[in-house]
């Protein structure tokens, strides 16, 4: 019988398509306050788990170091607009999380009390063919209260002008009390893309234009994805000549799978399973139905892929992508 060279073993041991060779080498560094992500020896980003009231990725870099995210709230650049401070570049975070509010922060958004994710340690930190960051979070209440917690995995690859993040999270309930994702649309699943890939929009009541795009799964485009419900949505836009794009992927076991996507034009880009009732305003839901209850002690797993790619959808193969990544258990 022939033997596999150690490459192609390597490969399939790693359950990825990315060849262990060092123009692809993922190589994680633990700081203080985050975890920086290098690929083939440069930056792609960073996991802060200090400094904020939730976890965060930032800055997001194509493989030819443009940035992909807004910089605000994070620092200040000069023609940025800095509206929703808590929208910072990559994140999970829910508005209505057994009423306590875990996305927005201060006095902005919603009634609800502001809850933080708080790190509660990492249970890996592994460099390699895909880097793998694993951490253990807690949700607290404003009172000290816990109110849930979570283990997520995020693994990082690349391979060639592409860049991935396989991001998937294990939202835990208390043993005594079940955990009740409140219809909401603000949420989950979120990135805040660069000023340079908005659609045109408004911002202080006045018209900004805008060279970027959506599409979705279902062939919705640009203000016509927002609200709807699919298996991926990409966004792209034009920058020195370059087209530039960002795909999440919503995993088929996924609850409520195809998700319902946030796409806002000024920027906000969010896959949210648990936004019902202002997403599909014309139905009519009463009030909770869209809520989704995990019992007291059990769990929600979500899985999705961020996939930033090089040209539009057709360019970036986004469906043929996306069908790789549903076909992962």
């Amino acid at each position: 019988m022939k033997t596999l060279p150690c490459a192609l073993f390597a490969l399939l041991l790693s359950g990825c398509s990315v060849a262990p060779d060092s123009t692809n080498a993922v190589k994680l560094t633990q700081l203080d306050d985050r975890v920086r992500v290098e690929i083939g020896g440069q930056l792609f980003t960073e996991y802060f788990f200090k400094g904020a009231t939730r976890p965060y990725l930032y800055p997001v870099l194509a493989a030819d170091g443009t940035s992909l995210v807004r910089d605000f709230p994070m620092k200040q650049t000069e023609g940025e607009e800095i509206d929703h401070p808590h929208h910072r570049a990559l994140m999970f975070a829910h508005a209505d999380v057994n009423k306590i509010d875990f996305w927005n922060e201060g006095t902005s958004g919603t009634k609800y009390p502001k809850g933080s994710t708080v790190h509660d340690g990492f249970a890996e930190v592994q460099s390699g063919a895909v880097g793998v960051i694993r951490v253990r979070n807690r949700w607290v209440a404003p009172d000290g209260k816990q109110i849930a917690s979570d283990e997520t995995t995020m693994r990082f690859h690349g391979r060639g002008d592409t860049r991935f993040i396989d991001y998937a999270i294990t939202i835990k309930a208390q043993p005594g009390e079940p955990l009740v994702m409140g219809d909401n649309k603000d949420g989950t699943m979120s990135i805040r893309v660069a000023q340079w890939m908005t659609l045109p929009h408004k911002y202080q009541k006045k018209d900004v234009p805008g060279a970027g795009h959506y599409v979705t799964s279902e062939g919705k485009r640009d203000a016509a994805a927002w609200g709807t419900r699919a298996a991926w949505c990409d966004t792209f836009a034009e920058r020195n000549g370059k087209t530039y794009g960002i795909a999440i992927f919503d995993h088929p076991q996924n609850a409520r799978h195809p998700t319902w996507w946030m796409a806002r034009d000024y920027g906000l880009f969010t896959a949210n399973p648990f936004g019902q009732k202002d997403f599909e305003v014309a139905a009519k839901h009463p009030p909770g139905k869209g809520d989704y209850t995990i019992p007291a002690g059990g769990t929600l797993t979500l899985k999705y892929r961020f996939y930033f790619h090089m040209g539009d959808e057709k360019a970036g193969k986004v469906a043929e992508r996306y069908a790789e990544f549903a076909a992962e258990k």
